[in-house]
């Protein structure tokens, strides 16, 4: 067999593994390359490559110089002070929001920009009864726009510029995509602000989360009767706990209060209970409990927080989040968290039952009642980097110190300036920048390992392997060849317009980078055969591999506000299709203009 096939099938293999997220996608790039170097594809050092390559140090140390930016609390501050805006001139707010995340998301990595400014977006939309759905879907479209006008924008358009690197070809400067960045972004941004917000959903918001999340089946208020099988019992060893899913939410004994009692809380008779239980389910132990009247209203706490010692929350999680692939059960969410999960919203369908045994995906949004004494600690989290999720339904932190915000905005310039100028490559410049943030106090080296996220750090040198692997078994050629060849008589603008749909209908369907990875490689090649500057190829691979717009999985920021924003998958399809097909033409007419092909 071919090297030439042995690639082919490992590649469609991994292919296979990132589109049905079998496996996470650092797990998929480790074993991708473990496969090249077994069957000979790559050597040992050539699968190594990837983790010292330029592209794969300048994302990680990205990762850092947006945590420190994002730890002065300044996009909190300003996205904070838009709030009368929307109230006075809704549409002008709007534009001005989307400006405002595509320009900051051009410099730091979209997905904490989108994670800071969901809750902040829910808030104002709330205050100037908007409803989310008309601004959650432009937030994340913003942000991916803003991300296609520099080389740091995304990790995507480092990872194109370091495979050509890795060829002998000049990667991408600063901005080398901003020409058709720029282009894509103004016209992206009239269409959401003018014509996609009539494609946007308007769907009547529920007054309280329980509605929202449809509670009232699944909350109960119950009287311990006088039974050995329950009074006298702890939580832990109480059978109607174990066999039907229970929470206890809170238990009053003669006056008193015990919110989210522990497992070794003994019940004893006559305790009235605040429980999460299929209602249906509690009516079968009516001879050990009594159902309360009036329960099927049970008072749940608003974000209003209606009492002092719990408060409802809804955490978002993260595309990077521990949390993704596991259960509750797994991550230990009511101990770790002092939490006890309600619901959880999950694409279109909010779950109640089973639900420390639901597997958890990036954009799940649970429901859960916490102690109020812990917010602090859960806002604390979100802070992080590296936060598991994200609170839409508490007020953020947003203490901006304005001394490190100069110190942190200087100190990302300087790297763009050196990176501009030639004086560094952008690693070097990047590297530099991490340095002098952590020598000036703004962050500790601990914060700058969370800060990084690993799984990038991991695809991306898998990424790199195989662009390796195709040059060297001349896969690319293969099927550059097939491509080129079938496009004679349509010259450049045909060979642009294919790549451009072959990369962004794959990158709808699995990681970007990992789009970008297998089609940089064949744009290098058929540049070659047409004996033309590749540079124009990339461009368009870099573009079109960003642009995903049709599908909420396609891109990590759509997940994040595909259920936050209470939005069904026809949504994207809807508003996005046409933002697609702008972008293909767009750049199909601009790249042999502005590239002088």
């Amino acid at each position: 067999m071919s090297s030439a096939i042995i690639t082919l099938l490992i590649a469609l293999v991994a292919v296979i593994l990132f589109v049905t997220e079998w496996l996470t996608v650092d797990v998929v790039a480790m074993l991708l390359i473990v496969g090249l170097v077994s069957t000979g594809i790559i050597s040992p050092a050539e699968g190594l490559e990837g983790f010292s390559n330029g592209a794969t140090l300048t994302v990680a140390f990205m990762f850092v110089l947006s945590a420190a930016l994002l730890k002065t609390g300044a996009l909190q501050m300003v996205a904070g002070r838009m709030a009368e805006r929307f109230r006075r001139r809704p549409r002008y707010a709007t534009l001005l929001l989307m400006l405002m995340v595509a320009f900051v998301s051009a410099f730091i990595n979209n997905t904490p920009v989108v994670a800071v400014f969901i809750p902040i977006v829910v808030r104002i939309a709330a205050s100037a009864k908007i409803n989310p759905s008309k601004l959650l879907i432009p937030l994340s479209y913003a942000s991916i726009l803003g991300g296609m006008c520099t080389l740091i924008g995304t990790s995507t358009n480092i990872l194109v510029s370091g495979i050509a690197e890795s060829k002998g070809i000049n990667g991408f400067s600063i901005f080398t995509l901003a020409p058709i960045g720029l282009v894509l972004l103004a016209i992206g941004v009239v269409y959401l602000t003018y014509f996609g917000s009539r494609l946007l959903p308007n769907r009547e918001a529920e007054n309280s989360l329980a509605d929202q999340f449809a509670l009232h089946d699944y909350m109960a208020e119950i009287v311990i009767l006088d039974n050995p099988k329950l009074a006298g019992r702890r939580i832990m060893d109480s059978p109607i706990v174990r066999e039907f899913d229970m929470d206890i939410i809170e238990v009053r004994r003669d006056g008193a209060r015990f919110t989210l009692p522990p497992g070794d809380f003994r019940l004893a008779a006559d305790d009235t209970l605040k429980v999460r239980c299929d209602r249906e389910k509690i009516k079968s132990l009516k001879d050990w409990v009594r159902i309360v009247d009036g329960a099927n209203s049970v008072r749940l706490m608003g974000t209003g927080l209606d009492r002092d010692n719990s408060s409802l929350v809804e955490m978002v999680i993260t595309p990077n989040s521990e949390f993704v692939g596991k259960t509750l059960r797994q991550v230990d969410f009511r101990r770790s968290y002092r939490a006890v999960p309600l619901a959880v919203r999950q694409r279109e369908e909010t779950l109640h039952e089973r639900l420390y045994e639901l597997p958890l995906t990036a954009g799940d949004v649970i429901l859960a009642e916490v102690k109020s004494h812990y917010m602090i600690e859960l806002q604390r989290i979100e802070q992080q980097q590296d936060s598991p999720f994200i609170l839409l339904s508490s007020d953020a932190m947003s203490d901006f110190k304005r001394t490190r915000f100069y110190f942190v905005l200087l100190t990302i310039l300087a790297v763009i300036g050196m990176a501009t100028a030639g004086i560094f490559p952008i690693s070097i410049a990047a590297l530099i920048g991490v340095c002098t943030l952590v020598l000036g106090r703004t962050l500790s080296m601990q914060e700058a390992y969370e800060a990084i996220d690993w799984k990038i750090v991991f695809l991306l040198a898998g990424a790199l392997s195989l662009g390796k692997a195709m040059g060297n078994s001349g896969l690319d050629q293969d099927i550059a060849g097939l491509i080129t060849g079938s496009l004679n008589s349509w010259g450049v603008y045909g060979l642009i317009a294919l790549l451009y749909i072959v990369t962004n209908i794959l990158t709808e369907l699995m990681s970007n980078n990992a789009t970008a990875a297998l089609l940089a490689p064949v744009a290098i090649a058929a540049a070659q055969q047409m004996g033309m500057d590749p540079m124009p190829l990339l461009v368009t691979v870099a573009i079109a591999a960003s642009a995903s717009f049709m599908t909420p999985v396609g891109y990590q920021t759509n997940a994040m506000v595909y259920s936050a924003g209470r939005y069904k998958f026809s949504d994207f399809t809807r508003i996005g299709t046409p933002l697609n097909l702008i972008c293909w033409l767009v750049t199909t007419l601009l790249v042999p203009l502005i590239f002088g092909m």
